[in-house]
């Protein structure tokens, strides 16, 4: 019986493990991590697809984590998709789904405390912190390549002349 109890405080906490508790916690560790929110049936994510942007960034990039979160498409987390672009067999790639509908009211308009409007959206964490948001369109791949290097970066001008 107590193995019973212990098995199902078990399963009950896995469960209450959400797609945005799993991302807040990556996103806390030191390393660059890309969160890209998207779905199969987006149109503007299948081109970012086709061109084949993301596949090419993931492989190039083999320190940074990407996280392809599926938002809007009824929790389904799109793998089939990814995977005919070559995109989640990589170690750098994880892909899961927020269980949320489509549409309607229980339709997910926030995610780790940010509005989330539109897809595609690319967000950059280091440490913790957002570097960088892409909030509306398709990702230019030259542009996040730099977001990347600049994510690595410390920011920091000390010992630089004060222009005062």
């Amino acid at each position: 019986m107590t193995a019973l109890v212990a098995l199902l405080a078990t399963t009950s906490l896995r469960a209450e493990f959400s797609t945005e508790q799993r991302v807040l916690n990556v996103v806390k560790t030191p390393d660059l991590t890309v969160v890209h929110f998207w779905a199969p049936w987006c149109s503007n994510c299948q081109a970012e697809l086709k061109s084949g942007g993301w596949t090419k960034i993931v492989n190039e990039n083999p320190k940074v984590k990407f996280w392809f979160v599926s938002v809007w498409n009824d929790g389904q987390d799109g793998h089939a998709m990814l995977k005919k672009f070559n995109i989640g067999d990589q170690p750098n790639v994880t892909i899961v789904a927020d269980p949320g509908p489509r549409r309607g009211e229980n339709k997910i308009k926030q995610f780790a405390g940010l509005p989330l409007s539109w897809i595609p959206t690319t967000w950059i964490y280091k440490g913790g912190e957002l570097r960088y948001a892409l909030n509306y369109g398709e990702v230019r791949f030259p542009v996040l390549q730099q977001f990347l290097a600049d994510g690595e970066s410390e920011w920091s001008h000390k010992g630089e002349p004060s222009i005062e």
